[in-house]
């Protein structure tokens, strides 16, 4: 079902009903209004039938019941001339009392024997009809002038005109609803026209969609579809940028390894061999360190974060242990210094696990042996930061921005690194709002990096 459909059949079942809803109220008004005209009326026919008969009623002398003919035969069947007045005039009957004897009453009237009604207004059924009846009581007379009225009267009046106003309401709803689906049509031309310019795209087509003629309601939504597209085309450009630099790394280690296997194949003594294999494992090492990181920057970006409240010193000192091995035979001087304050970082274990490990093992790989390697942990604004001395060349203060850059080894002197540990830091750092800040050590010399840790 599309759109517009659901849109007509949630509208229109809401216009009948409140047609409908109109239509009651309608003839509840109606017939309240009617009621209070025609009980009016009565009351205005007892006041003239008494001026009319004050005289007669009046009289000390008494007389047979007068019994007033209908209009019908005394004037000329004027009132046969239109069957609906006649209708009405029939609807309507008097009675005058003198005391306890009827003095007047019309052809149509109740019989002698139906009583005097109390004074006022008063319901009766009389032959299987609902009358309503207004009874005047004369002060300081015997006199009571009584009018009645069909009440099947006033139901058909307000029937007629209930039906003479529903009749073009049910004839307009045919045409209302021709307009509502037209309408709603003209309103949806702007979304059928965004879908259709979205679905006609080709899966490389990632620019922007004009908002110019939209809606103001559907700009929203544009802006919304705009910057996923802007960071699907920043994805998809670093992912593509990753893949050619991967490829190109990935290229010179297997080009090492293939050549130190040809010579393997055509050394002659076991002293080349043996040196041929040194420098084999040595090569195949640092590609599958090369291939380690590349995995694990793909991950980066892709793996769920959860946040926890964490101790920042059992991370710091976790992540040291696991270069217990290394750290003991290069005779390194490595200390944590924790202070007394307990530091609760807002963090992913895992990730920044990652981010430590990565800074601990440049630390290690560009540091003499036998020098110092120092973790601190201090109080920020933001939260606590953990600090990373090494005693190694350090990184010049004109060359921090591009020790970020991927597969950046910033020359000669970086060794035989693959150029994605401090990227790596950079893009976790991302993740998880860590402020990243190079610089050197108190002692003058080598690397310091202070990761900004938000508190829990």
């Amino acid at each position: 079902m599309t759109l517009s459909q659901r849109l007509f059949l949630r509208i229109l079942p809401t216009l009948i009903v409140t047609i409908a809803i109109i239509g009651f109220f309608a003839y509840r008004s109606a017939t309240r209004e009617i009621d209070n005209i025609y009980d009016a009326q009565l009351i205005n026919d007892a006041n003239v039938l008494w001026s009319l008969m004050k005289h007669p009623l009046t009289r000390p002398t008494s007389r047979p019941t007068v019994q007033v003919p209908d209009l019908d035969f005394n004037m000329d069947n004027q009132l046969a001339l239109n069957e609906d007045a006649d209708d009405y005039a029939d609807a309507h009957s008097f009675r005058a009392w003198r005391g306890a004897a009827l003095a007047f009453a019309s052809s149509n009237a109740f019989p002698a024997e139906v009583t005097r009604f109390a004074a006022g207004f008063s319901d009766i059924t009389f032959h299987g009809e609902l009358w309503r009846i207004y009874s005047l009581s004369i002060p300081n007379t015997e006199v009571t002038i009584e009018v009645a009225e069909k009440i099947n009267l006033r139901q058909g009046l307000v029937d007629n005109i209930l039906l003479n106003l529903a009749f073009p309401l049910l004839v307009l709803v045919p045409v209302i609803a021709i307009i509502i689906w037209l309408a709603i049509n003209n309103g949806l031309a702007s979304i059928r026209g965004l879908v259709s310019q979205i679905r006609t795209r080709t899966p490389d087509d990632l620019s922007m969609i004009a908002t110019r003629a939209l809606p103001r309601d559907l700009t929203p939504l544009v802006h919304s579809l705009n910057n996923l597209l802007r960071k699907l085309g920043r994805s998809l450009t670093m992912e593509r940028r990753f893949s050619d630099l991967a490829a190109h790394q990935l290229r010179t280690p297997q080009a090492g390894i293939k050549l130190l296997l040809q010579l393997l194949d055509r050394a002659d003594t076991d002293e080349e061999r043996r040196a041929l294999l040194r420098d084999l494992v040595i090569s195949n090492e640092r590609a599958m360190h090369l291939i380690e990181q590349l995995l694990r920057l793909a991950r980066v970006s892709h793996q769920p974060l959860q946040l926890e409240a964490l101790e920042l010193p059992e991370i710091a000192a976790s992540a040291i242990s696991d270069f217990g091995a290394v750290i003991s035979s290069r005779r390194f001087d490595v200390s944590l210094e924790r202070g007394e304050a307990k530091a609760m970082v807002l963090t992913d274990c895992a990730l920044l696990h990652v981010v430590i490990d990565n800074l601990l093992d440049n630390a290690i790989k560009y540091s003499p042996d036998a020098t110092r390697i120092e973790v601190r942990i201090e109080q920020s604004r933001r939260g606590w930061v953990l600090c990373i001395m090494d005693s190694g060349p350090g990184i010049p203060a004109e060359k921090h921005d591009a020790a970020f850059q991927r597969f950046n080894r910033l020359g000669a002197d970086s060794g035989e690194g693959s150029g994605l540990g401090l990227p790596i830091v950079a893009d976790i750092g991302s993740r998880l709002e860590i402020g990243i800040k190079l610089g050197t050590p108190t002692w003058g010399y080598g690397l310091r990096v202070d990761l900004d840790i938000p508190a829990a």
